[in-house]
């Protein structure tokens, strides 16, 4: 009788465990089949992204070979002039503005930037000219691009004194309607003695001190009462150092007793003018 029993048990038991294995498969397999979905899907996507990069790589290659024809072409239309950047429509009006200037001038221009400074040198000097015309105490003349005027302490200064004399007013005035019309330049007055010591009851110490002080003189007088940018002013003593004559006669050290006016054309704000305009 206990082995009839036993056998429903045994059975029962293998059924069951039968069972138990059948879900489990079949969980398994559904997770797979959803995962096999899943990765297909995923891999798609990825083909699609894939795509798409490549699609704006190669537009981003056409904009970057576009850009960098442009900048060539751009480029090509520009030079450099002492790290001045002037395009050809700058050039263009340069060149016409040129036409004017004596072609002799020109020979010993070797760029671009020598032009437009004898230019300007020339424009200033026509100007000026008419300084010297009326008073021989006045000398104007070119010295590389650079227009100086010469002009002697008589028609400045009373002997020994730093204080501008009333007939230089419409010296400087003239001077100061040339300097206010045109942005293009910058003004160093110089001060110059001849070799003749100070003597001991003066105000002044040395030539030095008295020719920064007839420098400065004359800068105050431009920027007071005659309006001028001090911006465009320098001033400098050059003392008795830089001798146009001889110091050992009194026609001489008359010469060297004088206030040079160098007047510097400036390139950069001439170049700045010449692009602003329409």
């Amino acid at each position: 009788m206990r082995k009839i029993v036993a056998l429903p048990v045994v059975l029962s038991l293998v059924l069951a465990t039968s069972c138990v294995s059948k879900k489990k498969y079949t969980e398994l397999e559904d997770k797979y089949n959803n995962t096999s979905s899943t990765l297909s899907k995923t891999t798609l996507e990825k083909e699609e992204a894939e795509a798409k990069l490549a699609s704006i790589e190669e537009r981003v290659s056409d904009y970057n070979a576009k850009i960098r024809g442009l900048t060539d072409s751009n480029e090509s239309k520009l030079d450099n002039i002492d790290g001045v950047v002037v395009s050809e429509k700058d050039k263009a009006k340069m060149r016409k503005a040129l036409e004017n200037v004596d072609q002799e001038e020109l020979r010993n221009a070797k760029t671009l930037k020598d032009s437009m400074n004898v230019l300007l040198s020339h424009n200033l000097k026509k100007d000026l000219d008419s300084f010297s015309d009326e008073n021989e105490d006045i000398q104007i003349s070119i010295d590389e691009t650079v227009v100086m005027i010469s002009v002697s302490d008589k028609l400045l200064f009373n002997s020994g004194s730093a204080v501008v004399s009333a007939k230089a007013n419409s010296l400087l005035e003239r001077l100061a309607n040339v300097i206010n019309s045109e942005p293009a330049m910058e003004v160093l007055i110089e001060g110059h003695t001849d070799a003749q010591k100070v003597k001991p009851d003066s105000y002044v110490r040395d030539n030095w001190e008295l020719s920064v002080l007839r420098s400065t003189a004359v800068i105050r007088k431009l920027e007071n009462e005659f309006n001028v940018d001090p911006k465009k002013l320098i001033a400098a003593g050059r003392s008795s150092h830089m001798p146009i004559a001889s110091n050992d006669s009194v026609e001489g050290r008359a010469k060297n007793r004088r206030t040079r006016i160098v007047i510097l054309p400036n390139l950069d704000k001439f170049l700045a003018m010449l692009s602003d305009e329409q």
